[in-house]
């Protein structure tokens, strides 16, 4: 599943799944563009990638804001010539119960989760149609794809993810470029880590495999997308959850 010689742009690096990711990648091969607000983060996971032996840089991004997502975007293919393998996993939740949702929650959430993937799927495409290859893999969630009470903001965003996967799926597959979107079950995440044990517990109990799955998991799944092997597979939501949605 050798990545060797593929350049990869991934958002929300700095930690969790994002950052799973970016060292999975550089192990398949692939120089990595790892993009998040937090610098130093960033640096740790580029330090970590080359004691491995890997190509990595960081690029200290906020996914919200367009004219960053530009600079930075050109700056990864003026260093690197190309972008080819883009990794859309920059996310936030800001729960509440809808009746209770503040407008900038929902604005926030949808920025972060789902404008911020349009943005750099509109800067990356042009390098991947000069090369006619690329892979756009969009990280979105169980909660997209069945609910959840407490977050409509965040599970309508991941759901807007599936859609947009699937279009822009139809849009440049005839240049050899697909896009397929991971959904992540319950997850071990800095972003899971706040939540009580009493929940964690009750959410075991609803996945078939009896445990919560790791950034590890996420990151097969997203190289596997990003390699060869995936060349026949676009407009596809893999689930990685454990069996806690089924069909």
């Amino acid at each position: 599943m050798s990545l060797a010689g593929h350049v990869a742009f991934v958002t929300g690096a700095s930690q969790g799944i994002g950052r799973a990711c970016a060292l999975r990648l550089a192990k398949e091969g692939a120089t990595v563009a790892v993009a998040a607000r937090n610098q130093e983060k960033l640096h740790e996971l580029v330090s970590e990638i080359t004691a491995a032996g890997g190509q990595a840089v960081a690029f200290p991004l906020d996914v919200v804001d367009e004219e960053q997502v530009k600079t930075m975007i050109k700056a990864a293919i003026a260093q690197f010539g190309k972008i080819d393998i883009l990794v859309n996993n920059a996310g936030i939740t800001r729960d509440q119960l809808v009746m209770r949702m503040k407008r900038a929650d929902w604005d926030t959430v949808l920025q972060t989760n789902l404008t911020s993937a349009y943005l750099c799927v509109q800067q990356v495409i042009p390098s991947m149609l000069k090369q006619r290859w690329g892979r756009i893999i969009n990280v979105t969630s169980v909660f997209g794809q069945m609910g959840q009470a407490g977050q409509a903001n965040y599970a309508a965003s991941k759901a807007g993810l599936i859609g947009l996967t699937m279009a822009i799926a139809r849009e440049v597959g005839s240049r050899n470029i697909t896009c397929n979107a991971v959904a992540p079950g319950f997850i071990e995440t800095p972003m899971t880590d706040v939540l009580s044990d009493e929940f964690k517990q009750n959410a075991v109990k609803q996945i078939p495999l009896g445990r919560v799955g790791t950034t590890v998991d996420i990151a097969g799944a997203v190289a596997f997308l990003a390699s060869e092997d995936a060349s026949y597979i676009t407009g596809h939501v893999l689930s990685v959850n454990g069996g806690m949605l089924m069909g």
